[in-house]
């Protein structure tokens, strides 16, 4: 698929680096066509697995380390409006229902975006994701029709493409490659194992051309009122 230029582009992921992860590719193409792209990151990670072995951080100094880390990789992509929204790691899913989805209204209202970026509902493993995701989708279902931006979404779960069947969309992000890894790179607090790992499959020679570094995979949500009885056109 060769990708369009849109209008403003918005990402909605709860945690640093999930934006890496994702569709890093996607944004890094897009920014270097002049579209401007704003990240809203719901949390500073505070939760975050990796501490160190030994530790270099504690659950107080994390946030500031991967504040930091969300900025360059914020570079890395080409983004320059990114936005702490201040919600506390592993407390999305407990937040009010409506009070997410005026946040991403209020998003949607002042930036105008015809692409968002988030998670697949129900495909997307952890509770904060899953409640981001329901935001996102709830939020643009209620916009007319004829205004809604695009909804491109990324599933992990085991089952998505069981569930689903393929990714709408397969996009090639290989010319911008150098510049996902440093996005993943740029959140080493949470990323060094992945990439050590990379690295090592990278230098045995290990096929890479339909891996995730390579390809980004997303689907495209659609409402209940869009479809047209097109079996790739399903709600998800």
């Amino acid at each position: 698929m060769t990708l369009q230029k849109e209008r403003q582009i918005l990402l909605v992921f709860p945690h640093p680096d999930d934006e890496a992860f994702t569709c890093a590719g996607a944004v890094r193409l897009s920014a270097n066509m002049g579209v401007p792209v704003t990240y809203a990151c719901l949390t500073l990670g505070e939760m975050g697995r990796n501490l160190g072995n030994p530790p270099f951080a504690t659950r107080e100094s994390l946030p500031e380390i991967r504040r930091v880390e969300l900025k360059a990789a914020c570079e890395a992509m080409g983004i320059q409006d990114f936005r702490m929204m201040g919600f506390r790691d592993k407390t999305i899913e407990f937040e009010d229902d409506e009070k997410m989805v005026k946040l991403v209204t209020d998003l949607i209202e002042e930036l105008n975006p015809s692409l968002i970026f988030t998670f697949l509902p129900g495909f997307s493993v952890h509770p904060d994701h899953e409640a981001t995701a329901r935001a996102v989708v709830e939020a643009v279902r209620r916009m007319p029709k004829s205004e809604r931006p695009k909804i491109w979404a990324v599933g992990f779960a085991n089952d998505t493409v069981a569930r689903n069947g393929e990714a709408h969309i397969h996009l090639d992000v290989s010319s911008v490659k150098m510049d996902k890894l440093a996005a993943l790179r740029a959140h080493m607090s949470q990323t060094a194992w992945m990439m050590a790992e990379t690295t090592k499959r990278i230098e045995e020679g290990q096929p890479m051309s339909e891996s995730w570094l390579n390809v980004e995979k997303f689907y495209i949500i659609r409402h209940e009122d869009e479809i047209n009885n097109s079996m790739d056109s399903a709600f998800l």
